[in-house]
């Protein structure tokens, strides 16, 4: 094995040349990794450096500063450096020795940060600029004269601790507006590993802070979070060769296995792990900062009212039994006493959260290291802390995280372990598992005065999606742990079998209503057997739109809302003992549908209507907002001919329409009138700017029906055009018969990448197929398409089974090919 002495022995042999080989060496060795191997390739560079600044010149010395100050040298990583010199030396010496050193750096193509200066010039540099000033923090001798080093460090120093007031918050504003831009680390896919929010410029600055002598962060873990974060940064630069800090999707399996991980999926989650810890020492150092800034700027005022010196009595407010609130934080009274009270962790948070006041992390570090372990079930006041803290909104999410620090959610409830930090590869989601569930309690927090039990709902919203931490249908996983940990919480028999019920079944009413027919009475009685009472599906309605809230911006819409709710409304009668609404038959045309479709057989040619539709009833939390828009309701009518489906959504792509809703039926006008003709009623939604005029939309639709309008071959030119993603590959088509999905109908489900034209080529198929399509429900969530087709064979009926299953196929070989 190559020791470090060896390496450096065969640099100082070659030169520059022979650093070249010893560091390559150095990083391709897999004796060392982590903060060894940047140890040893600093000390290499060191000698490197100091082996080119030779003997120098009286009052000059070289400073490494930044990361390179701190010794995190990273396989990529730039060299920053300072050449220091007093000013007594000739300034054609100072550029000659600066050439000899930077020339060499930049002949072995490494990146260099270089300045020369004098120390009066580095103090006013870094007084007019704090990036510089923080890089000075860690400055570090390399070369010549060291006093002079040492001199211009211990300035800094002062010079920072000095201006403290003025500087944090310069250093706070920098680190917020970097997390704007950046994220936050622990949840993004492709994160930064360096600039984004809890990354290592976070940890940089907390380094800082405590150079101030005015705050310190949190040290439990941190300095373990940033050399895993260091770690990951040098596998990335070994895996990919280049000075990147963004963790890229196709990269992520490599840098996994240079790590020796088991996955991409363990790689994000160690990486979310280490970011969490450095976000929340970052949000508890600079809440810290704050108070102190706040007790700095008062202290002159209280002196003059207090006639001297003499201090302000330090006031506690009573929150709860043993907490109470001090200096805006909730913090445990002088009589509480954690090891005799195992409620406390719970009665602390609820009361923070209901508060809106941060938890002390001195408090959860004290009551995590003596709180007794609750007794299985929960005692009461146990369950109904629980549902308090949840119930609080949006503070709920920092007290969280406090407890989450020092491991107290995953003594409460074991089996969150499982979803802590889990990613969740779905471009629709913004969270990892476990803040969704939280996020999604948050939401259910806003709906609980719309449901009889608010416990309950609440309950479900944070344990909805804990079945995600282990394989299988996560609602099916879910069910059975919801029942296990909602027994341990306390709940009786029913109530235990209700939150099952809500967990297996939370994707039920959202899937249902936009897939499904919700005219047919076979898929409102199936839902109506799924839920079983309507208290449940009560429950169930709310944490469907707090699921879908929580989830992401593309998860929900009044639109969805709108389907949902009138899905409902129909499970709801069938519950209360009225049947579904509508029966085996189409529902009657309404006037206008009818007026359409003599104007179509008429004029033998397709007649159009758009007509806007709006939310008519602003939400509790709208207030007075105007009514947000639907959609539009697009209503063609045209006699009845072959090509009809393919022939308009072909169009309503060329136009940049979304469809969100399909329904296409015949309709047999009223006597006196001949022919049959075929109603479309779709609700449509431009992709961006304006809706297109309905006679230009007829005009192509004329076009498209007589076969003198090419659409397969004007929306292959705009798929040509489109910029491919790198990086992107989807995933095939999928294409199933659903099995007892309508007595009316057969039910082809489709599933597939979203892409302009798509619901073309699928009407296209089964034109094909030669079935006649009743109807269609569209839903396309991100960049995933699933589409519900209700089709019939020739006499009208259902599909059998292996014409069901041949139609199927040749759809899916058509999106295939």
């Amino acid at each position: 094995m190559t020791s470090v002495n060896d390496v450096r022995a065969e640099s100082e042999d070659s030169g520059p040349g022979g650093y070249a080989a010893a560091r390559l060496r150095l990083l391709q060795g897999e004796a060392r990794s982590g903060p060894p191997r940047r140890a040893a390739l600093a000390e290499l560079t060191d000698d490197w450096l100091a082996e080119l600044f030779g003997a120098g010149a009286p009052g000059v010395s070289l400073v490494a500063v930044g990361g390179y100050g701190r010794g995190e040298l990273s396989p990529r990583s730039d060299l920053d450096l300072l050449l220091l010199h007093d000013g007594s030396a000739d300034p054609k010496e100072v550029a000659a020795l600066a050439d000899r050193i930077w020339y060499p750096v930049w002949d072995l193509g490494l990146a260099l940060d270089h300045s020369v200066r004098t120390p009066s010039e580095a103090r006013k540099t870094a007084g007019d600029d704090l990036k510089v000033q923080l890089g000075l923090l860690d400055a570090r001798h390399l070369a010549g004269d060291l006093g002079l080093t040492a001199g211009l460090r211990t300035a800094v120093l002062a010079d920072w601790r000095n201006q403290a007031l003025k500087r944090l918050p310069e250093l706070r504003e920098l680190c917020e507006e970097r997390a704007a831009r950046q994220g936050e680390l622990q949840f993004l896919l492709e994160p930064d590993l360096k600039e984004a929010r809890g990354g290592l410029r976070d940890a940089t600055a907390l380094r800082a802070v405590a150079a101030s002598w005015l705050a310190d962060a949190p040290r439990e873990g941190l300095a373990d979070a940033r050399r895993r974060l260091l770690d990951v940064r040098d596998a990335l630069h070994l895996a990919t060769g280049r000075a990147t800090d963004r963790l890229a999707l196709q990269e992520q399996d490599q840098v996994a296995a240079e790590l020796g991980l088991l996955d991409a999926d363990t790689l994000l989650r160690q990486v979310y792990e280490a970011a969490r810890t450095v976000s929340y020492a970052s949000d508890v150092t600079w809440r810290e900062v704050g108070r102190v800034l706040k007790s700095r700027s008062a202290k002159p005022r209280l002196r003059t009212l207090l006639g001297g010196g003499k201090s302000a009595p330090v006031e506690r407010s009573p929150l709860a039994e043993g907490v109470v609130e001090m200096e805006g934080e909730v913090v445990l009274a002088r009589a509480a006493k954690p090891e005799r009270d195992p409620v406390l962790p719970l009665r602390a948070a609820a009361a923070a959260a209901q508060a809106g006041l941060p938890l002390s992390p001195h408090a959860v570090r004290r009551m995590a290291a003596a709180a007794r372990p609750l007794p299985a079930p929960w005692p009461a006041e146990a369950r109904e802390q629980l549902v308090t803290l949840l119930g609080a909104g949006r503070p709920t999410i920092e007290v969280w995280e406090a407890l989450e620090a020092e491991g107290l959610i995953t003594r409460l409830i074991p089996d969150w372990e499982r979803v802590r930090c889990r990613p969740q590869r779905n471009a629709v989601h913004t969270w990892t598992v476990d803040r969704h569930l939280v996020e999604t309690a948050v939401q259910a927090a806003e709906l609980t005065r719309r449901v009889h039990r608010p416990d309950l709902l609440l309950v479900a919203a944070l344990l909805h999606d804990i079945g995600k931490g282990w394989p299988g249908d996560h609602s099916v996983a879910g069910e059975v742990i919801a029942r296990d940990v909602a027994a341990r919480i306390g709940f009786d028999r029913s109530d235990v079998a209700v939150l099952a019920s809500l967990v297996r079944h939370h994707l039920l009413l959202i899937e249902t209503a936009t897939r499904r027919d919700l005219e047919d009475p076979a898929t409102v009685r199936s839902v109506a057997d799924a839920v079983g009472s309507t208290g449940t599906l009560e429950l169930l309605h709310a944490l469907t739109e707090a699921d879908a809230l929580a989830t992401g911006p593309a998860a929900w819409s009044s639109w969805r809302g709108s389907l949902v709710t009138d899905l409902v409304k129909r499970v709801s009668a069938v519950l209360a003992g009225e049947g579904a609404e509508g029966d085996a038959t189409d529902a009657e045309p309404t006037a206008e549908q009818e007026r359409l479709a003599v104007e179509a057989l008429r004029t033998g040619g397709p007649v159009l209507a758009l007509r806007a539709q709006t939310d008519a009833v602003p939400t509790e939390a709208e207030g007075d907002a105007e009514p947000e828009p639907l959609g539009v309701e697009l209503v063609i009518a045209v006699p009845e001919q072959d090509g009809v489906l393919p022939a308009v959504a072909g169009v309503l792509a060329m136009h940049r329409l979304t469809v969100r809703t399909a329904e296409l039926r015949a309709l047999t006008p009223p006597e006196g009138v001949e022919g049959v003709a075929l109603l479309l009623d779709w609700r449509v939604a431009a992709e961006y700017g304006s809706l297109p005029q309905a006679a230009r939309l007829r005009s192509d639709l004329v076009r498209a029906l007589d076969g003198s309008l090419d659409i397969a071959a004007r929306l292959a030119e705009r798929d040509a055009a489109y910029p491919r993603r790198r990086g992107v590959v989807a995933p095939p088509a999928r294409v199933t018969v659903a099995s007892a999905g309508s007595r009316r109908a057969t039910v082809i489900e489709v599933r597939a990448h979203d892409a302009p034209g798509l619901l073309h080529r699928i009407g296209r198929a089964l034109e094909g197929a030669g079935v006649r399509v009743r109807s269609a429900h569209v839903s396309t969530l991100g960049a995933n398409a699933v589409d519900a087709f209700y089709v019939a064979g020739s006499d009208g009926g259902p599909l059998p089974s292996r014409e069901a299953v041949s139609v199927a196929r040749g759809v899916e070989e058509a999106l295939r090919g």
